[in-house]
């Protein structure tokens, strides 16, 4: 079992890899502005789905964010 501090180091990692730090910190910044449970959204999530699917999902949901609030 890993500690809590490399668990936050290699989230932030993570995070960072695949956001950038800028957007990293916005995720941060959202999940502590909103009350969000994983665990609930997790269940809901459509199990089917692969892992790619799941990206292609998210990532056209944040272009259209983005989209809306150019």
């Amino acid at each position: 079992m890993i500690t809590d501090t490399e668990i936050k180091t290699k989230g932030m990692q993570i995070l960072s890899d695949y956001l950038g730090d800028v957007e990293a910190e916005r995720f941060i910044a959202l999940i502590q502005r909103e009350p969000f449970d994983y665990t609930k959204w997790h269940q809901e999530q459509d199990d089917s789905m692969t892992i790619e699917e799941l990206s292609e999902h998210t990532m056209a949901l944040r272009k259209k964010l983005e989209q809306t609030t150019k």
